[in-house]
């Protein structure tokens, strides 16, 4: 049976009633395919709900699970009043051109406009290479602008310590260490990591437990890959870190878009929405994009949750060692009595995105699944790096480098807050924080903060919007600042344009 479901864009859909596939599933794939084809333009309306399930004859649970996922992955988005509408800026817009051009199984012709160029790209591969992973897209290997998020101070790299360190290593080479390493990283760092985890962030763990990996991206989907099948419903924040949000995407999760307040993940929200989830993935500490902390009470709700519904529990505590006032915060992993929780951490946002080296903490059952992961992934990481790190957090460098970092941030988050309280007032609402690498500035009710952002970029000043983080159109409209990477110089005057730019937008 083929049914028209959007006139405006002459699409038709065949649901097989004989098919082991579920209706949602057909639904969802075939709304998507007519998405990424452009036979549904960018900007389109869809048909109610209503007029879905009359015209296919399914029910409203059939046709609002797919819509659902659709929008949880970026596809698609509801407008309050209006109703729901294929995104502008899809996560597959790379593809479009190559899968319209391609067959019905979506592959993609020889020299079209896929990724690399490729002959042919799977239903899979399609989804892996279209599905973004920062609000800037894929940028290229150029010097950070302000105020782009997650840069650390690279200028303030301990060079002299690590030349001295791998001077060191290259010297003498401990035995084994230029041939073939252990998939679950060299010992000497893995403990090294787990005495460091065990007094700065109360992480309950053995060395055995730290699996090293290339950067928290890379243990997100390691995790995706071993704990989920695909169509297994993840809890995720909303708003959230696209590089998670992709992981899960990209590996056949269906999304459940839990909202965060100011005591972070709502847990009784996810309860209500998808109470059998497989997964949640949550960032605690510093939630990103709105840097909440989670509150003590959601914490142990969400362990009870997890205990209760034998779900896991993936913790991202990609800043957590920047905490300004006081001790950093305890990770919610130290407090799991029943092995629910996974913790990953990166070395990316403290020492240098550049090393690509960051880990994750297993319970001791998951220990020989991810060492076997691990290995297919791509075998072990660089044993020299490794080893330098290793001595680097041995010897009490990475602990006084945190210190002067912590102070120093702390400097540059006040020199944004006091820059923008005297050039953008009434334009853009800068509050300080207690944590973090980045702030999030609140635009006036009513703007449109992706229109802004793309304003700012050509002004020279990289502030991704906060409603690319989201999954609906609605929320308070700001904007991500980082400033970890920026002294004060040029923060003032990434503050400076941008008040140009923004009375420009509001004039």
């Amino acid at each position: 049976m083929e049914r028209s479901f959007a006139p405006e864009a002459s699409v038709t859909l065949g649901l097989d009633r004989s098919s082991a596939a579920p209706l949602y599933r057909q639904l969802y794939r075939g709304l998507r395919e007519g998405i990424l084809a452009g036979t549904l333009p960018a900007g389109s309306r869809l048909p109610s709900v209503r007029v879905l399930m009359r015209e296919l004859k399914v029910s409203r649970n059939t046709v609002e699970e797919a819509l659902a996922q659709l929008s949880a992955e970026g596809y698609l988005e509801a407008r309050v009043g209006s109703g729901t509408y294929v995104a502008v800026a899809l996560p597959d817009d790379t593809l479009r051109a190559g899968r319209a051009r391609g067959t019905a199984r979506g592959r993609v012709s020889p020299g079209g406009d896929s990724p690399g160029g490729c002959e042919g790209l799977s239903r899979r591969g399609a989804t892996l290479a279209g599905t973004p992973v920062s609000a800037s897209g894929r940028r290229r290997a150029t010097a950070p602008r302000p105020f782009r998020p997650a840069v650390p101070a690279v200028d303030e790299f301990p060079l002299k310590v690590w030349r001295g360190l791998a001077g060191e290593f290259w010297r003498r080479p401990p035995r084994g260490s230029l041939g073939y390493g252990e998939p679950a990283g060299y010992r000497p760092l893995r403990m090294a990591i787990a005495e460091h985890l065990r007094a700065y962030r109360a992480v309950r763990c053995s060395w055995e437990q730290v699996i090293v990996v290339s950067g928290s991206q890379q243990a997100l989907d390691l995790c995706a890959r071993l704990l989920l099948d695909e169509g297994d419903e993840a809890w995720i924040e909303d708003p959230c870190y696209l590089g998670a949000r992709g992981a899960l995407s990209a590996n056949g999760a269906r999304l459940v878009p839990v909202p965060v307040d100011g005591e972070g993940l709502d847990v009784a929200s996810g309860e209500r929405a998808s109470p059998d989830a497989r997964l949640a993935c949550v960032t605690p500490s510093h939630q990103y994009p709105t840097g909440a902390t989670m509150s003590l009470s959601r914490r142990l709700a969400l362990l009870g949750w997890a205990s209760r519904s034998g779900a896991w529990v993936l913790e991202d505590d990609y800043d957590g060692e920047f905490r300004y006032s006081g001790r950093p915060l305890s990770s919610l992993q130290g407090l799991d009595d029943e092995g629910r929780v996974i913790y990953v951490g990166t070395f990316s946002k403290v020492l240098s995105p550049a090393l690509r080296m960051g880990y994750v903490v297993v319970p001791p059952g998951l220990v020989n699944a991810f060492e076997g992961a691990r290995a297919l992934a791509d075998r072990h990481p660089p044993v020299p790096e490794q080893a330098i790190l290793a001595e680097f957090v041995a010897e009490g460098h990475f602990a006084r480098h945190l210190r002067r970092m912590r102070r120093l941030y702390a400097e540059r988050q006040q020199a944004l807050v006091d820059a923008a309280k005297g050039e953008l007032a009434g334009l853009l609402e800068v509050r300080p924080s207690g944590a973090g690498l980045h702030l999030v500035g609140r635009l006036p009710d009513g703007a449109d903060d992706a229109e802004v952002s793309v304003r700012l970029a050509a002004g020279g000043v990289e502030a991704p919007p906060l409603s690319a983080h989201r999954f609906s159109s609605s929320g308070t409209p700001g904007l991500v600042l980082g400033y970890a990477a920026f002294d004060e110089t040029v923060i003032r005057d990434g503050v400076g344009r941008m008040a140009g730019t923004l009375q420009e937008a509001a004039s």
